[in-house]
């Protein structure tokens, strides 16, 4: 799903408006209608509902649903901020339908002293800006703003919360005057905002709501930054064919684990089992070798000499991936093996962990490096990777200028991993949970996209994959034991049903 600006999702809505067609009083009436149909399942109608509209078509929006929880019979206050002269034709008419079944209303005045009572076991619903507010709220809607945050109502913001900017940061600078929301009700196309977690404190958890903005518009529309789904993925899947065998399915290398660290390569090999690949070694140090193969016996094994660290590096020309990082420390034997990987692999190499800090301390190899090598960092390792960012648009735009520069795929691990290309573009990932964020998780995912590459994966699509699946697998286990009680081999056990999740058989 494509991520528009603010811009183009304006003139989204005016497209559909004449080429659907449809009035810009009815598509409001259908925003509010979603909205609607989402808040009045997750309230009681005992509960008192405080609707905070500016004069805008948000301020509509809002109007319109506090007009059907009334109907509903929802006990409702609307409060309304701004000039009246000011209103946008839309907003005037909804104000008007809710006026005409008896809506309680009131036109804020601009004294703090006067802002209505908000009790804890309220509802707030925030309808003053949404995403056409172009600079910080200041003056009186600041302090409306600062009085919601005050409670501990239950907020909903329509579309995105009032102060927020969509496509730039909204906290550099300063603490800026956002509504706090506990759920925003965006409208489909996302916005960049929501996916960044600088703003969740302002978005709490948003839900996507789709209102029919015309596909044909979208469609036709260039944009750098998507949104991941299971629809966009299936389609990439490799069928299986009848007489296929473990050579077609590729021999991934894993360059993982060190003393006291083995996890990390058994949970990678078996990741990029469990992903597909026809045939796994693992290259890790001798003391390593009965804990490998005991724990998983399907993977090959490549002794290093050295029974603690890496310290060399195999024969490469017989794989058809290769992925190294995860637990290998930081040894001055692995750096030395890390380079000689570098110098000699003949293909673009997946890179996780400690192969990633031992770049950020030798950045000049980075420009030894085969073109489309894929990085994994989460995200103190991206920082001594690529650099401190100001603010998570500008980590954004750090990591799409690496990728980039370095002709390589970037996964910046967390709540919506990031994806970007060499060719500027940039995924964000829709599944998984915070019960992921456990030992082990990152070598999971290195695993998978390992595994995937071997099959012959772009690396695009290994990323993609990779990414999604990895996120689905730990939102089957989270439903089956919790997020609390989630460990990274219940990720790996949940891969295949991930898998049949793509192939529509779950």
């Amino acid at each position: 799903m494509k991520i528009l600006p603010v811009e183009k999702i304006r003139e989204a809505d005016v497209y559909t408006i004449a080429h659907e067609p449809i009035a810009d009083i009815d598509l409001m009436e259908r925003a509010a209608m979603a909205c609607f149909n989402w808040v009045s399942e997750r309230i009681a109608s005992t509960q008192t509902v405080h609707v905070f509209a500016g004069t805008g078509n948000n301020g509509g929006d809002g109007l319109a649903l506090a007009r059907m929880l009334l109907l509903k019979h929802f006990m409702v206050h609307v409060y309304l901020i701004g000039k009246e002269k000011n209103s946008s034709l839309s907003c005037r008419i909804n104000l008007n339908r809710y006026k005409e079944i008896g809506g309680h209303y009131l036109w804020l005045k601009e004294d703090e002293k006067l802002l209505p009572v908000i009790r804890d076991e309220d509802v707030v619903v925030d309808s003053i800006f949404g995403s056409g507010l172009t600079r910080a709220p200041e003056g009186f809607s600041a302090a409306v703003i600062r009085h919601i945050n005050t409670g501990k109502a239950l907020t909903f913001s329509i579309d995105v919360p009032s102060g927020l900017s969509c496509d730039t940061s909204s906290i550099r600078g300063g603490k800026p005057d956002i509504v706090s929301a506990d759920y925003t009700l965006t409208f489909s196309p996302p916005k960049l905002a929501l996916f960044l977690p600088e703003n969740y404190s302002f978005t709490g958890n948003w839900q996507l709501l789709d209102i029919g903005i015309s596909d044909e518009f979208i469609s036709k529309t260039e944009v750098k930054n998507f949104m991941l789904e299971e629809s966009m993925l299936g389609p990439l899947l490799k069928k299986r064919r009848k007489f296929d065998h473990k050579g077609v399915y590729g021999h991934a290398l894993l360059l993982c684990g060190g003393y006291g660290k083995m996890g990390a390569a058994i949970l990678a090999s078996k990741a990029a089992l469990r992903s597909g690949a026809g045939l796994v070694t693992v290259h890790s140090p001798s003391s390593g070798v009965p804990i490998l193969q005991s724990a998983v016996p399907e993977v090959m094994m490549s002794v290093d000499k050295d029974s603690s660290f890496i310290s060399e590096i195999p024969e490469l020309s017989k794989f058809s991936a290769i992925g190294t990082g995860c637990g290998t420390g930081l040894g001055e034997q692995t750096r030395s093996a890390l380079k000689l990987l570098i110098q000699n692999s003949p293909l673009p190499l997946i890179f996780d962990a400690d192969a990633i800090n031992i770049l950020s301390e030798n950045k000049t190899w980075l420009g030894f490096l085969p073109k489309a090598c894929i990085f994994t960092p989460h995200a103190g390792e991206f920082q001594r990777l690529i650099g401190k960012p100001y603010d998570d648009f500008d980590r954004l735009r750090m990591q799409q200028d690496f990728s980039f520069r370095f002709q390589a795929y970037v996964v910046s691990k967390g709540a919506h991993t990031t994806i970007t290309t060499p060719e500027g573009l940039c995924y964000f990932n829709s599944s998984g949970n915070p019960g992921m964020a456990t030992a082990g998780s990152g070598d999971v995912l290195t695993g998978m996209i390992t595994g995937l590459r071997a099959q012959g994966y772009t690396p695009l699509e290994a990323c993609l994959l990779g990414v999604w699946l990895h996120g689905k697998a730990g939102d089957l286990a989270a439903d089956q034991m919790g997020q609390e009680a989630l460990i990274a081999g219940d990720i790996i056990m949940n891969i295949g049903k991930a898998f049949q999740s793509l192939y529509g058989k779950l």
